[in-house]
Protein backbone atom coordinates (compact mmCIF):
# COMPACT_ATOMS: atom_id res chain seq x y z
CA UNK A 1 0.00 0.00 0.00
CA UNK A 2 1.12 3.96 -0.97
CA UNK A 3 2.40 5.41 2.29
CA UNK A 4 2.61 9.03 2.76
CA UNK A 5 5.86 10.60 3.19
CA UNK A 6 6.33 13.98 5.11
CA UNK A 7 7.13 15.31 1.97
CA UNK A 8 4.13 15.23 0.71
CA UNK A 9 2.49 17.59 3.54
CA UNK A 10 5.46 19.53 3.25
CA UNK A 11 4.73 20.52 0.40
CA UNK A 12 0.87 20.25 0.66
CA UNK A 13 1.73 23.11 2.88
CA UNK A 14 4.27 25.32 0.54
CA UNK A 15 1.14 25.35 -2.04
CA UNK A 16 -1.21 26.40 0.21
CA UNK A 17 1.23 28.89 1.57
CA UNK A 18 2.00 29.69 -2.28
CA UNK A 19 -1.71 29.68 -3.22
CA UNK A 20 -2.72 32.08 -0.57
CA UNK A 21 0.34 34.70 -0.68
CA UNK A 22 -0.90 34.56 -4.46
CA UNK A 23 -3.60 35.63 -3.89
CA UNK A 24 -3.17 38.64 -1.42
CA UNK A 25 0.03 39.67 -4.56
CA UNK A 26 -2.84 39.78 -6.97
CA UNK A 27 -5.54 41.82 -4.76
CA UNK A 28 -2.22 44.05 -4.08
CA UNK A 29 -0.61 44.61 -7.21
CA UNK A 30 -2.63 48.16 -7.94
CA UNK A 31 -0.23 49.71 -4.56
CA UNK A 32 2.26 47.48 -5.90
CA UNK A 33 2.57 48.72 -9.39
CA UNK A 34 1.96 52.16 -8.32
CA UNK A 35 5.14 51.86 -5.65
CA UNK A 36 7.12 50.95 -8.60
CA UNK A 37 6.50 53.85 -10.72
CA UNK A 38 7.53 55.50 -7.76
CA UNK A 39 10.61 53.93 -7.41
CA UNK A 40 11.13 54.48 -10.79
CA UNK A 41 10.51 57.69 -11.37
CA UNK A 42 7.46 57.58 -13.50
CA UNK A 43 3.71 59.13 -13.18
CA UNK A 44 1.54 57.10 -11.62
CA UNK A 45 -0.97 57.25 -14.12
CA UNK A 46 1.59 56.42 -17.30
CA UNK A 47 1.09 54.51 -19.57
CA UNK A 48 3.97 52.39 -17.85
CA UNK A 49 1.08 52.37 -14.96
CA UNK A 50 -1.79 50.72 -16.92
CA UNK A 51 0.68 48.40 -19.00
CA UNK A 52 2.14 47.11 -15.60
CA UNK A 53 -0.71 46.70 -13.64
CA UNK A 54 -2.56 44.57 -16.58
CA UNK A 55 0.18 42.12 -17.06
CA UNK A 56 0.99 41.57 -13.57
CA UNK A 57 -3.13 41.30 -12.72
CA UNK A 58 -3.56 38.99 -15.47
CA UNK A 59 -0.61 36.58 -14.98
CA UNK A 60 -0.91 36.48 -11.13
CA UNK A 61 -4.56 35.44 -11.96
CA UNK A 62 -2.95 32.28 -14.05
CA UNK A 63 -0.68 31.69 -11.47
CA UNK A 64 -3.22 31.14 -8.87
CA UNK A 65 -5.50 29.26 -10.89
CA UNK A 66 -2.34 26.96 -11.58
CA UNK A 67 -1.61 26.76 -7.94
CA UNK A 68 -5.43 26.27 -6.99
CA UNK A 69 -5.05 22.93 -9.20
CA UNK A 70 -2.06 21.65 -7.65
CA UNK A 71 -3.98 22.32 -4.45
CA UNK A 72 -6.96 19.84 -5.79
CA UNK A 73 -4.19 17.21 -7.11
CA UNK A 74 -2.43 17.12 -3.39
CA UNK A 75 -5.90 16.04 -2.32
CA UNK A 76 -5.99 12.91 -4.32
CA UNK A 77 -2.52 12.44 -3.96
CA UNK A 78 -2.90 12.42 -0.44
CA UNK A 79 -6.15 10.51 -0.64
CA UNK A 80 -4.03 7.99 -2.14
CA UNK A 81 -5.55 7.69 -5.46
CA UNK A 82 -3.83 10.25 -7.77
CA UNK A 83 -4.43 8.51 -11.57
CA UNK A 84 -7.88 9.77 -11.63
CA UNK A 85 -10.06 11.99 -14.39
CA UNK A 86 -9.76 14.83 -12.40
CA UNK A 87 -5.64 15.21 -12.09
CA UNK A 88 -5.84 14.83 -15.88
CA UNK A 89 -8.45 17.77 -16.18
CA UNK A 90 -6.24 19.55 -13.52
CA UNK A 91 -2.93 19.46 -16.10
CA UNK A 92 -4.76 20.20 -19.02
CA UNK A 93 -6.10 23.07 -17.07
CA UNK A 94 -2.64 24.23 -15.63
CA UNK A 95 -1.00 23.61 -19.26
CA UNK A 96 -3.78 26.11 -20.67
CA UNK A 97 -2.60 28.74 -17.48
CA UNK A 98 0.94 28.47 -18.68
CA UNK A 99 0.37 29.14 -22.42
CA UNK A 100 -1.67 32.28 -21.18
CA UNK A 101 1.08 33.71 -19.00
CA UNK A 102 3.65 32.51 -22.19
CA UNK A 103 1.44 34.38 -24.55
CA UNK A 104 0.99 37.47 -21.86
CA UNK A 105 4.72 38.10 -21.14
CA UNK A 106 5.59 37.50 -25.68
CA UNK A 107 2.86 40.92 -25.48
CA UNK A 108 5.22 42.52 -23.20
CA UNK A 109 8.02 42.32 -25.02
CA UNK A 110 6.75 44.20 -27.93
CA UNK A 111 5.92 46.52 -25.61
CA UNK A 112 8.42 46.71 -22.43
CA UNK A 113 11.18 44.35 -23.52
CA UNK A 114 13.22 42.66 -20.99
CA UNK A 115 15.86 39.68 -21.05
CA UNK A 116 13.69 38.87 -17.71
CA UNK A 117 10.43 38.88 -19.87
CA UNK A 118 11.97 36.72 -22.66
CA UNK A 119 13.12 33.77 -19.60
CA UNK A 120 9.63 34.07 -18.50
CA UNK A 121 7.88 33.21 -21.93
CA UNK A 122 10.12 30.33 -22.14
CA UNK A 123 9.62 28.86 -18.67
CA UNK A 124 6.42 28.91 -19.16
CA UNK A 125 6.23 27.62 -22.41
CA UNK A 126 8.08 24.94 -20.82
CA UNK A 127 5.66 24.74 -18.44
CA UNK A 128 2.69 24.01 -20.56
CA UNK A 129 4.86 21.14 -22.40
CA UNK A 130 5.35 19.73 -19.15
CA UNK A 131 2.07 19.90 -18.20
CA UNK A 132 0.80 18.41 -21.54
CA UNK A 133 3.21 15.43 -20.70
CA UNK A 134 2.39 14.55 -17.28
CA UNK A 135 -1.59 14.99 -18.17
CA UNK A 136 -0.37 12.28 -21.05
CA UNK A 137 1.52 10.10 -18.25
CA UNK A 138 -0.97 10.55 -15.99
CA UNK A 139 -3.81 9.46 -18.44
CA UNK A 140 -2.15 5.78 -19.45
CA UNK A 141 -1.30 5.25 -15.75
CA UNK A 142 -5.32 5.87 -14.69
CA UNK A 143 -5.44 3.31 -18.25
CA UNK A 144 -2.93 0.66 -16.46
CA UNK A 145 -4.52 1.49 -13.10
CA UNK A 146 -8.60 0.46 -14.14
CA UNK A 147 -7.63 -2.22 -16.52
CA UNK A 148 -5.80 -3.78 -13.04
CA UNK A 149 -8.82 -3.11 -11.31
CA UNK A 150 -10.92 -4.95 -13.28
CA UNK A 151 -8.59 -7.80 -13.94
CA UNK A 152 -8.22 -8.51 -10.02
Amino acid sequence: MYKNTVTHYVTKVLVDIMFYGGIVCVAAVPWLTKYLCFLLDKPADSQFYYITSAILFASGICAVFILLNLKQMFQTLLGGNPFVEKNISAFRRMAAACGVISFIFTIKCFLLFSLATVIIVLVFAIGALFCLTLKDIFKQAMYYKEEHDWTV
